[in-house]
C-alpha cells in the first residue's frame, strides 16, 4: 500500500506558493440557476438548503487537489493542534502540515493562511444563502427553525474566526493598530460594495453579532425538531447553542455566563461523558457521532471519502493501511503531556506506552498495529467499524465538533476563574467519576486553573480546541526539553502565547477590501529558533 501512496504523491510539490483568489467577496455572492423563491417555496426546499451546510465542512480541493491538507474543517482542527505542544508528528516526507509545525510561510501572501481563510468563507456561503433567502414574516415554523440552525452554524464559524485571526500581544511581533481586531462581518445583507470596504471589527462588535445569532437560535431552534427531537447530530441543536454561548463567553472572559451556559448545555444534551469502553473501542473509538453533542459525519459517497487520502481518518487514525498517518507522519501526544498523566487514568491508554512504561501492553490496538506504531502514537481516533483496509468503510467516519466533556471543563474553569469554592469539587468529581478513580488534587487559584486546562487538553486532544485556550490564557508552548518527541526543526519554546497563533488575513482579501489595508496581522514566520538539546552537542 505504501507504494501506491508513493505513486499518488509523485511529482507533487510541498513548497508554499501564492494562490490567487478573490477571497470572501466571491464567496459571499453566489450565482446559480435556482431562484430564492424556488429554494424557499416550501419547508422541504429550505430543509435541503440546510443540509448543504454540514456538507460544506467536508469538501476536498477547494484551493487545489494538489494540496493534501485541503479537505475541509477537520483539517483546520488538525492545523490548530500541530500549532500547540500537545501533538507531535513523526518527521516524514508525507507530512503536509510541516509549514504550520515549523512556523514557516505563515504570512499574508502564502497559501497556508489562504486555505484557512477560504475554507471558513466557503462554509459561510450556504449559511448566508439560507438566511437571506428566508422571509421570516411569511416562513413556516419549521423554516424559522432552519434559519435558527443556520444562525447557530454561522455563530460557530465566527467564534472560530474571531479567536484565530484576532491579534493578541506576544513575544515576537508587534501590532498596536490591530490589537483586539477580529475579522470583517459578512451577512446575508452584505452587498458587494459593502464587502469591498469592510473593516475588521473589534471584539465587542463581534460579540454583539455572534450573540444576536445565538439568541435567535436559542429562541427558535427547537422549531426545526422533528417530533420533538433534533433532526441530526450533524446540525446544531439547543445543547449546541448553549455550548456555543459557553465558548463565546469564555473568549470574552465573562465567566459567570460561561459557567451558566456550559451547565445548560450539559443538561440539554442529556449526555454523560464517554465511558472507558466507548473511548477505547477498536471499532467505535471517537468515530461514533451519537456520543457527542455535535459532530461531522461522512458517508462512502462523499468526495473526501472517495479520495482515500484527503479525509479525517487518513490524517487522524494511525491504524490504517489507506491513510497518511498510517504511513509515516504518525501523530503522537507530546511526551511531557503523556508523562504527567496518571497511570490510573484510562485515557492514557489512548496512546502507545513507551517501552518499559507501566501501561505497556495494556493499550487496545487494532490487531497488528502494536508492532508498527512508535511510542506515544495515538490510537484515539479509530477508522469506522475498525476497518483499516477499505477506505470506503474506514474513512466514512465522524469527528466531534462539540462534546459534553468540553462543557464540564468550561464550567470548572469558569468557576475557578470566579474564585468559586465549588470549582475544585467540580474537577475532582468529574475525574473520579468518569476518568480516574484515584485522582486527587488540592491546589487553588492559578494552580487549579492550570490543572483544569491540563486535564481538558488530555480530554480534547486532537479535537482542535487546545489552540484557543493557549491563545486566550497567554500560555507558553514548550516543545524543546530533555527527552522531547518533537522533531528537531519544531522544538520551539515561547514566552507566552506564540506569535503564530495570530493567523494572518490574506493578501488576496486585502486586494479586494480596501478597509483591510494597513490593518494586517504581522507575519510570524521564522520568528523562533528551535531549541537544541545540549546533550546532543559534539
Amino acid at each position: 500500500m505504501k507504494k501506491n501512496i508513493t505513486k499518488i504523491l509523485a511529482g507533487i510539490c510541498l513548497s508554499s506558493t501564492l494562490f490567487m483568489t478573490t477571497g470572501c467577496i466571491e464567496e459571499t455572492f453566489p450565482t446559480g440557476s435556482a431562484t430564492e423563491d424556488q429554494l424557499t417555496s416550501s419547508s422541504m426546499a429550505t430543509s435541503a438548503m440546510l443540509w448543504a451546510i454540514p456538507g460544506s465542512l467536508n469538501v476536498p480541493g477547494r484551493i487545489s487537489s494538489d494540496y493534501h491538507w485541503d479537505w475541509g474543517y477537520g483539517s483546520i482542527m488538525h492545523v490548530r493542534d500541530v500549532m500547540t505542544e500537545d501533538m507531535a508528528v513523526v518527521s516524514s516526507g508525507y507530512d503536509w502540515y510541516q509549514s504550520w509545525e515549523m512556523n514557516q510561510n505563515q504570512g499574508e501572501s502564502y497559501v497556508y493562511p489562504q486555505f484557512i481563510w477560504n475554507s471558513y468563507w466557503q462554509s459561510m456561503l450556504p449559511v448566508n444563502k439560507l438566511i437571506g433567502a428566508t422571509n421570516l414574516e411569511t416562513a413556516t415554523e419549521a423554516q424559522v427553525g432552519y434559519v435558527a440552525a443556520a444562525r447557530a452554524f454561522r455563530a460557530m464559524l465566527y467564534i472560530d474566526m474571531a479567536r484565530m485571526f484576532e491579534f493578541l500581544p506576544n513575544d515576537k511581533t508587534q501590532g498596536a493598530n490591530v490589537e483586539g481586531l477580529t475579522v470583517p462581518i459578512v451577512t446575508e445583507a452584505t452587498t458587494e460594495a459593502d464587502a469591498r470596504n469592510n473593516p475588521r471589527v473589534t471584539r465587542e462588535e463581534m460579540k454583539e453579532f455572534i450573540l444576536a445569532d445565538l439568541d435567535f437560535a436559542e429562541a427558535n431552534i427547537e422549531k426545526s425538531y422533528v417530533q420533538g427531537k433534533p433532526m441530526s447530530k450533524t446540525l446544531p441543536d439547543l445543547a449546541a447553542v448553549y455550548g456555543l454561548k459557553a465558548r463565546c463567553y469564555m473568549w470574552l472572559e465573562d465567566y459567570a455566563n460561561a459557567r451558566d451556559y456550559a451547565r445548560k448545555a450539559i443538561a440539554a444534551s442529556g449526555l454523560l461523558p464517554m465511558t472507558e469502553d466507548q473511548c477505547l473501542s477498536t471499532s467505535k473509538g471517537f468515530n461514533d457521532i451519537n456520543c457527542w453533542i455535535w459532530g461531522s459525519k461522512m458517508v462512502s459517497e462523499d468526495d473526501v471519502v472517495k479520495t482515500s487520502l484527503l479525509n479525517w481518518t487518513s490524517w487522524m487514525s494511525n491504524e490504517t493501511a489507506f491513510g497518511y498517518s498510517g504511513h509515516g507522519p504518525f501523530i503522537m501526544i507530546g511526551k511531557s503531556l503523556y508523562d504527567r498523566l496518571s497511570d490510573t487514568d484510562f485515557r492514557k491508554k489512548m496512546w502507545k506506552a513507551p517501552q518499559g512504561g507501566m501501561l505497556e501492553g495494556e493499550e487496545p490496538f487494532i490487531s497488528g498495529y502494536e508492532n508498527v506504531l512508535p511510542e506515544y502514537a495515538s490510537i484515539k481516533f479509530r477508522p469506522a467499524e475498525g476497518n483499516t483496509e477499505d477506505f470506503n468503510v474506514g474513512a466514512a467516519s465522524a469527528y466531534p465538533l462539540m462534546r459534553v466533556e468540553e462543557m464540564f471543563f468550561i464550567e470548572m474553569e469558569a468557576a475557578a476563574q470566579l474564585g468559586d469554592a465549588n470549582a475544585l469539587s467540580l474537577l475532582t468529581g468529574f475525574m473520579t467519576t468518569y476518568r480516574d478513580p484515584e485522582y486527587a488534587f488540592a491546589g487553588t487559584g492559578e494552580k487549579l486553573i492550570e490543572e483544569i486546562i491540563f486535564q481538558k487538553r488530555i480530554e480534547l486532544w486532537g479535537e482542535g480546541q487546545t489552540f484557543f485556550d493557549v491563545k486566550r490564557l497567554n500560555m507558553s508552548v514548550t516543545r524543546g526539553y530533555e527527552g522531547t518527541n518533537f522533531s528537531d526543526a519544531v522544538r520551539f519554546n515561547t514566552n507566552g502565547r506564540p506569535a503564530w497563533m495570530n493567523i494572518c488575513i490574506v493578501q488576496t482579501e486585502k486586494n479586494n477590501n480596501e478597509a483591510l489595508r494597513g490593518y494586517e496581522n504581522p507575519d510570524p514566520s521564522d520568528k523562533y529558533e528551535a531549541w537544541i538539546d545540549p546533550n546532543a552537542q559534539n
